[in-house]
């Protein structure tokens, strides 16, 4: 085993062991006893528009960058241009929530009675608030998700008359869309009633609404596609979001309930610069309201470079283990890898714009399926791979991060429950992002942020900028 192995996950026993209370992103200390999170924010929100706005007055003419020609050209990765106060991508611990790692928030965030994985309740009001919450905050989320899960009779009509051959995440983002029909920020806005300082208060009500029914419309395409449009049964007020959700779904294994609340939980966010976050953000700038951002947003995680990316990943080691059997040496599977990259291909699931350790998604997963599933045969495929790959693409010298993703574990975990169906993966992607999406859609209505505008250039005009003939 490689030096730098041991050392990436050194990283992460390290940080879950410490369980240290981090500095949070938002500049709030003092925790609320307050069960109700609306309550919370409105104590929290004025402090932090504060605290902004002497920030700004203070030290808002400072340079914090810079910006080079081929940055324009590279998909603007390394420019520092957004605010994102949910969540900070570090290269080497990878994602924090409020500025808790994902090992921390596995060992701090309430879990359901009898189980071990976070409850994506629990994430959801860190993200809003920056705190840990208590159990009975938590309870009030799942309360209140599940009181508002009922879908209007028109969302209904639409999905139930959508034909099998669209594509899940179509019809999600479209149901999405057709949900803007119920938008209290949208009438808010239209009637001309309301002061931008409330803005946010109408976005929490629809952020609120759009995440309590996106397991039933979830749960809807699931069934029409796959179950022959069996119904999804009802909502219990007294199960928590992800039980819900597994329950319309129509599976009633308990470990895989545990499986979809660590999955909601790590794929909520991840900082504000990636395709889906971007997209709400940007068009919520423009004052859209929270179901037609979100769905846009939706819109951009259905790319195949971007939430189709663990799809993809399955569909490569159900051939490679086509091709090599089920057993396999150390040796022969090198051989394999190699030949592949020789080939012009990449591994799938290996490497990340910014993370250069590997992603602790990718870890809890792992840990998740030695707990749980340690002789499933992709596990034992993609537990052999992590020991031979990376060594393979540092050798190779072309990989920034050789390290395993979030994607080269998560389809494999689906599958072994039962859950086949790789086309709706990007759905369950979908259903979680909406927590770090809309979490920071409120507290962008919150802080006034502007409609977002960057200055576009042409290549003549570069060309005339620096100075090149």
């Amino acid at each position: 085993m490689s030096l730098l192995r041991i050392a990436s996950r050194t990283v992460f026993q390290t940080v879950k062991i410490q369980n240290v209370v981090p500095v949070f992103s938002v500049g709030i200390r003092q925790k609320s006893d307050s069960a109700d999170l609306k309550e919370v924010m409105t104590d929290l929100i004025p402090k932090h528009v504060e605290e902004v706005r002497e920030f700004r007055k203070q030290h808002g003419s400072k340079v914090i960058g810079e910006v080079q020609v081929d940055m324009l050209y590279g998909g603007m990765r390394g420019i520092k241009g957004l605010v994102c106060e949910t969540s900070h991508l570090d290269p080497e611990l990878g994602i924090e929530f409020r500025g808790y790692t994902i090992p921390q928030c596995q060992e701090l965030l309430p879990k359901a009675a009898g189980g071990e994985e976070p409850l994506p309740e629990g994430l959801f009001w860190l993200l809003c608030t920056g705190h840990i919450p208590t159990k009975e905050q938590v309870a009030f989320i799942s309360k209140e998700w599940a009181n508002r899960a009922h879908l209007p009779s028109h969302v209904v009509t639409m999905l139930n008359n959508f034909p099998n051959t669209l594509h899940p995440m179509s019809q999600f983002s479209a149901a999405i869309t057709a949900l803007n029909s119920e938008s209290k920020f949208a009438k808010a806005y239209s009637d001309r009633d309301v002061h931008k300082s409330t803005y946010w208060e109408y976005a929490y009500e629809d952020a609120m609404d759009l995440i309590a029914k996106l397991p039933t419309i979830a749960s809807t395409i699931y069934r029409n596609l796959y179950r022959e449009g069996s119904p999804i049964g009802a909502i219990d007020t007294d199960k928590d979001w992800s039980h819900n959700f597994t329950s319309m779904l129509g599976y009633d294994n308990e470990m895989f309930t545990e499986l979809i609340r660590l999955y909601l939980t790590i794929h909520s966010d991840h900082e504000g610069g990636n395709v889906s976050a971007h997209t709400c953000h940007l068009v919520g700038s423009a004052l859209s309201d929270p179901y037609l951002s979100f769905a846009a947003g939706l819109n951009g995680l259905a790319g195949p470079l971007h939430g189709l990316a663990n799809q993809e990943v399955l569909l490569w080691l159900e051939h490679l283990q086509e091709q090599i059997g089920d057993e396999v040496s150390d040796e022969r599977l090198r051989e394999v890898i190699w030949n592949t990259l020789k080939s012009g291909s990449v591994v799938p699931g290996y490497g990340h714009a910014v993370l250069r350790q590997t992603d602790p998604r990718y870890m809890v997963q792992r840990e998740f399926a030695y707990k749980h599933m340690p002789e499933d045969k992709l596990f034992k495929l993609v537990a052999q791979l992590y020991k031979i790959v990376p060594d393979i693409l540092i050798e190779q010298g072309k990989a920034k991060n050789p390290w395993p993703n979030v994607d080269a574990h998560s389809g494999v975990l689906l599958t072994h429950y039962g859950m086949h169906e790789m086309n709706y993966y990007t759905v369950l992607f979908g259903v979680s992002r909406a927590l770090g999406c809309m979490s920071s859609f409120i507290w962008s209505r919150a802080m006034g942020l502007p409609i977002e505008r960057p200055k576009s250039l042409t290549t003549l005009g570069l060309k005339q900028l620096v100075g090149a003939s």
